[in-house]
């Protein structure tokens, strides 16, 4: 009798292990994840059809090409581990009304000057950042963080400016410029923003 209450007891911790790893989410990079953890997924780019690969260190690999100093192609190269950033250049922001990707008509001319400074300095690689405000789920405001730098990289692409010179990345949430829970504050966020990196 002590030996079958046992065996039931470990066969309810088993089932009752399984049915709860069985809550487990599938993350958005193909991964497994807890239902409490958030994904940490980063767009990098309008041709980048599969997505980003999480690597086991959890470091993002951008499988967007760009090109070395030589002229060859160095896929998966972010541009943060290949060059230097460009200091002492610093452009505004690009703001975006709530839970958009729109360019607004307003915020064109500070991406103009990206487009003039790109055009001027052919050794200068930019990357995109985009952020969201805090409202709406992590994946939700991921997405939407990509839209909005894949927006700005489409204008700038438009411009005339060499789709493997820009590289995007989305934060959602993550990287608030204002601490704050009202309008003032989330304005603040939804933004995308423009790093220089020199070959």
């Amino acid at each position: 009798m002590h030996k079958m209450r046992v065996v039931v007891i470990i066969n309810m911790v088993l089932m009752s292990s399984l049915i709860f790893m069985d809550t487990g989410c599938k993350s958005a990079n193909g991964g497994w994840r807890w239902p409490w953890q958030k994904d940490r997924v980063m767009g990098f780019g309008a041709d980048d059809a599969m997505g980003p690969e999480l690597m086991a260190d959890n470091t993002m690999i951008d499988i967007d090409s760009v090109y070395g100093e030589d002229g060859a192609m160095v896929s998966g190269s972010r541009f943060e581990d290949a060059y230097n950033q460009v200091q002492g250049v610093a452009f505004e922001p690009a703001y975006f009304t709530y839970d958009s990707y729109v360019l607004p008509p307003n915020e064109i001319a500070k991406v103009d000057m990206v487009g003039q400074h790109l055009n001027a300095n052919a050794n200068h690689v930019l990357v995109i950042e985009g952020h969201c405000d805090e409202r709406g789920s992590n994946e939700y405001n991921l997405s939407l963080g990509e839209n909005r730098a894949l927006a700005l990289r489409s204008y700038l692409v438009n411009m005339g400016i060499s789709p493997d010179r820009i590289q995007t990345r989305s934060f959602g949430e993550e990287k608030p410029a204002v601490m704050g829970m009202d309008e003032s504050a989330w304005g603040m966020n939804r933004r995308g923003e423009f790093a220089f990196f020199q070959k």
